[in-house]
């Protein structure tokens, strides 16, 4: 196997390329760990396909036709610049937007079984205050999330205020009819009885198997990010009320490898999510909240474009919205485009 190329083989072939009878897992990491920038072993249950690369491993719930076949496709999509969790994923993809499923972990990944959504997102106001998230709120703007970052090393005082903060969020949320979704602290967020809760996929992957299944049973709306086709195919296995799509443009407030999703992207997240899609990322005036209303997208994120005023900016980004959503992009490109660099000198 030459080093840094895309494996697909049987799990047969798989265990006699390593001299072993390892499971499907132990097996794949082996192979990676003799070189190969990605494997798949193909069938290793039925229609279940294990993958394991660099940025993502677990079970792939896709219609595969034989190794050979998905390595030439993979090492085609490698060729156009996708690095090899997302190759692997593409080459499953008979369709351009049937993208597969993606476990988390070990367990088989779940079939999506996301109920009707009960409105449209329309704009989203993220904010880092409960007296923010009030501004908001009086603006008019019914969809908000409340992102306080736990510091480096948190003490009571600070954990004090975060449940003030909370509580305090959920109850004017609850006043106005708004619909509110607390950033990473789901525990507490359930506790204290708000709606819904928008997670990470790193911190869901943190939680494990076991963690993921107490988050779902608290019946919570989730919103996971997303940011390549990797993640958006793990996402859609939780049944999520909505994913985001990020970063459409260029973004300073995160600092992220990942390169800007543009229009089509975004478009084509929400044709293959399989659930609400929100556009976020760059969006700070009405020319961008148009050009993403434009593409389908459920809801569009704002963090900073609002102002100091919401009440004297909100009225020119809900008419840029009912203008996106009239005229719809046509003629977008079938396939996503990579999202992560990758060339020469990423590791295998």
């Amino acid at each position: 196997m030459t080093h840094g190329t895309l494996l697909a083989c049987t799990l047969a072939e798989a265990q006699r390329r390593t001299g072993t009878r390892d499971d499907t897992p132990t097996v794949a990491a082996r192979l990676r760990e003799s070189g190969a920038a990605g494997v798949c072993i193909v069938n290793a249950r039925d229609r279940l396909h294990w993958l394991d690369t660099q940025h993502a491993r677990g079970w792939l719930a896709a219609d595969v036709k034989s190794p050979e076949d998905l390595a030439t496709r993979a090492e085609a999509a490698l060729a156009q610049g996708f690095v090899p969790a997302d190759a692997i994923l593409v080459a499953c993809m008979r369709e351009p937007d049937a993208l597969p499923l993606l476990s988390w972990g070990e367990q088989p990944p779940a079939v999506p079984t996301t109920p009707p959504a009960p409105r449209r997102l329309d704009l989203y106001a993220i904010v880092d205050s409960a007296a923010r998230l009030r501004r908001v709120l009086e603006a008019g703007v019914r969809t908000v999330q409340l992102r306080i970052k736990t510091p480096a090393a948190p003490d009571e005082g600070w954990r004090a205020l975060l449940r003030s903060e909370v509580q305090q969020a959920v109850a004017d949320s609850a006043a106005a009819g708004a619909e509110l979704f607390v950033n990473d602290h789901w525990q507490l967020a359930h506790e204290l009885g708000a709606p819904g809760v928008h997670l990470g996929q790193e911190d869901l992957l943190a939680l494990g198997d076991g963690g993921r299944d107490q988050l779902l049973a608290t019946g919570m709306a989730l919103g996971i990010s997303s940011h390549s086709l990797w993640e958006l195919a793990r996402a859609r296995t939780l049944s999520p009320r909505y994913v985001a799509c990020g970063p459409v443009w260029p973004t300073l407030t995160k600092d992220m490898p990942w390169l800007p999703q543009g229009l089509d992207n975004l478009a084509w997240w929400c044709r293959a999510a399989g659930a609400p899609v929100t556009a976020i990322g760059g969006i700070l005036g009405t020319t961008q909240v148009q050009a993403a209303a434009r593409t389908g997208a459920d809801g569009v994120c704002i963090v900073r474009g609002l102002g100091p005023d919401p009440r004297e900016t909100l009225p020119g980004f809900e008419a840029a919205l009912r203008a996106g959503r009239a005229d719809p992009l046509q003629d977008l490109p079938a396939w996503p485009h990579p999202t992560l660099p990758h060339g020469p000198q990423d590791p295998a």
